[in-house]
């Protein structure tokens, strides 16, 4: 398996790893994105295929310092419980902890096992009595 750092210039790995994300990848949005410092994307490859992904950004507040958040993760059902996703997970927190982050922190649903086994396995801890609230602006 091989993980790369996806940067502004690599665009067309972000287009054919599409399949990865919950709907194609959109152009101005994936460019934007890989524009915006303190926003990453790490694609894993098998065999040269796009195989899994995982995309965290930085979020810093007056009181807190920064930390990262896990914006997604994702692996192709036909690499799934091979660690990928653990190993995406592994490679994000050193960023963070490069980048001196004091804290890494994801939501996800409490019925996604898979998810959470990948979560649990990279040494993440769920958090009882947490509430996620969503404004919808469109």
């Amino acid at each position: 398996m091989e993980i790369r750092l996806i940067s502004q210039k690599d665009l067309g790995f972000v287009l054919e790893a599409s399949h990865l994300f919950d709907g194609p990848a959109q152009l101005d949005a994936t460019q934007r994105f890989l524009c915006e410092q303190g926003h990453h994307l790490l694609i894993a490859y098998e065999e040269g295929q796009p195989a899994g992904f995982v995309s965290g950004v930085e979020v810093t507040h007056p009181d807190k310092g920064t930390e990262m958040f896990l914006y997604e993760l994702g692996v192709d059902e036909q690499f799934r419980r091979r660690g990928i996703g653990r190993a995406l997970i592994e490679r994000l927190k050193t960023i963070a902890q490069e980048r001196g982050c004091y804290a890494m922190w994801v939501i996800t649903g409490q019925n996604n096992a898979a998810a959470l086994a990948a979560y649990e396995s990279s040494g993440g801890a769920t958090e009882s009595g947490q509430v996620v609230v969503v404004w919808s602006l469109c």
